[in-house]
């Protein structure tokens, strides 16, 4: 379980291919307080922890990981937005995020608004997933409120914090970026269907 309020960032120092699995070794800050068998969320995808040495920790990911979010199209020397698990006891500053991505969205437009920024997305609507207006969506496992809901797309509009300590300001049109959908929307929208 997750808040999607992004701890740090993370820098990829190695990719291996294993069969269908994708090995990633990531540098972070926190490396030095993780263990084996941990849970970490990168880009917004909860993934656990396989391999630790110095400053550097290696995680796997699966097939089913690699075809619902970008994880596969990472290249060495990319930045990753790192969160490890939540504590019992701490705040949820952000919303309820379970490292668990829907799918992938594709950035169309990237627009300064006086000081701050505002995302447009725009993903396969086929595969039933929706927004609502004001509601959550975690964005590369960043926490942050729709704006501009429509059938497949939406807007979200990011502070300078955000855009200076989370991969989003490396973002342009054309990036493709890792989305959860919010968890009562999906089991709302489920029920709906029966």
């Amino acid at each position: 379980m997750f808040s999607g309020i992004v701890e740090s960032l993370g820098e990829v120092t190695a990719i291996e291919k294993e069969q269908g699995n994708l090995h990633l070794t990531v540098k972070s800050p926190f490396t030095n307080e993780l263990k084996i068998d941990q849970s970490v969320a990168h880009n917004g995808v909860c993934m656990t922890i396989v391999d630790i040495k110095n400053d550097r920790y290696t995680v796997t990911a699966i097939g089913e990981t690699l075809s619902k979010s970008n994880i596969g199209l990472l290249n060495i020397g990319d930045k990753i937005n790192l969160e490890r698990c939540l504590k019992v006891g701490d705040r949820l500053d952000g919303h309820i995020v379970q490292g668990h991505v829907d799918q992938t969205a594709v950035c169309k437009k990237v627009e300064e608004t006086n000081g701050s920024w505002m995302f447009t997305f725009e993903y396969d609507a086929s595969q039933n997933n929706v927004t609502v207006e004001k509601g959550s969506v975690c964005v590369n496992g960043v926490s942050l409120t729709v704006v501009n809901s429509q059938d497949n797309s939406f807007s979200v509009c990011i502070i300078p914090y955000t855009f200076e300590n989370t991969n989003f300001h490396s973002f342009k049109s054309g990036s493709i970026v890792n989305i959860e959908f919010d968890i009562l929307g999906k089991y709302i929208s489920r029920l709906m269907k029966k």
